[in-house]
């Protein structure tokens, strides 16, 4: 038997969250980073989850919720609060949006870290 299957690829647009047609996928996409970068601290400093949640001024279930990605319940500004408890500096640079492409491409917030 010869089955010829054919596979559409797609070039993702470089944000999971606009690719799945998602509401508001530049502020998904900024904590979803956010929250990696959190879980990335905490788990650098062995915390266990509620060791972090004390920490943070929160419960367990909440710490768990961050750990899995499940984001909902959080604001950026929130995040910006549990990355500064975690002795973090956070720098936020405005700058007018440049299209790399003929396509006309919506302007984005990206989320750099530095080095250690």
């Amino acid at each position: 038997m010869n089955h010829k299957s054919t596979l559409k690829i797609t070039k993702s647009s470089g944000n999971v969250f606009a690719d799945l047609g998602l509401p508001n996928p530049e502020e998904c996409l900024a904590k979803a980073e956010l929250a990696f970068q959190i879980n990335k601290l905490v788990k650098k400093r062995h915390l266990k989850q509620k060791e972090a949640a004390k920490l943070l001024g929160i419960d367990q279930p909440k710490i768990s919720a961050l750990t899995r990605g499940r984001l909902s319940g959080f604001s950026v500004e929130r995040l910006f609060k549990f990355l500064t408890i975690l002795n973090q500096d956070i720098e936020i640079i405005i700058k007018p949006h440049r299209s790399t492409s003929k396509i006309r491409s919506a302007p984005h917030i990206h989320v750099t870290y530095a080095s250690a």
